[in-house]
């Protein structure tokens, strides 16, 4: 093994709660996209309400940029969610008029 390259034991003991969560909740956000370009909108709105939830919690425990970052990401995420519900209404109600 190689000078700067760490075991699996080392990278463990170097690695926060935090630094998990953090990455655990980017992955929501990015999948919560993917989700929704599939159209399984009920995928979306449980990455949406789960990153909502969380927020409390991480106050205090993470930087202030990176909890501003994933606000924002989450409310970038619910403006698609919502434009495509609008979408997905229009469509339904265009093809039910004669």
């Amino acid at each position: 093994m190689a000078e700067n390259e760490l075991s699996p034991e080392e990278l463990l003991q170097r690695l926060t709660v935090s630094d998990l969560v953090l990455s655990m909740l980017a992955s929501a956000v990015q999948l919560g996209y993917a989700k929704l370009a599939e159209g399984e909108l009920g995928q979306t709105q449980l990455a949406i309400e789960t990153l909502r939830a969380v927020f409390p919690v991480l106050e205090g425990a993470v930087p202030e940029e990176a909890v501003r970052d994933l606000r924002q990401a989450t409310a970038n995420l619910q403006l698609a969610y919502a434009s495509k519900l609008n979408e997905s209404s229009a469509h339904e109600e265009s093809e039910g008029e004669p």
